[in-house]
């Protein structure tokens, strides 16, 4: 279900949405979704990475556990020849 959301914004933002708008070929309505859903996502990324980093730090607290920096240099000279690998490999 979709419903109406009003934002207040200035003269400036409203007129370069116009113009961009109308470069694209789009309307307003659809340039601003878009820029919402496009940070949306980028941001919720970047939340999740977060996520994800502070329970690899917690683990690497209680563990004491990391990668070895060796297997980490192998790792990047094979993804900088073109050769993807998963560190378990």
């Amino acid at each position: 279900m979709a419903t109406t959301q009003g934002i207040k914004l200035d003269d400036n933002t409203r007129k370069r949405i116009k113009v961009l708008a109308n470069k694209r070929q789009r309307s307003s309505h659809w340039l601003m979704k878009t820029a919402i859903e496009d940070y949306l996502e980028r941001e919720e990324r970047y939340e999740k990475e977060k996520e994800e980093d502070n329970v690899r730090w917690e683990h690497y607290l209680m563990t004491g556990k990391a990668i070895d920096h060796e297997k980490v240099e192998a790792w990047l000279k094979d993804l900088s020849q073109g050769k993807p690998r998963k560190w378990h490999d």
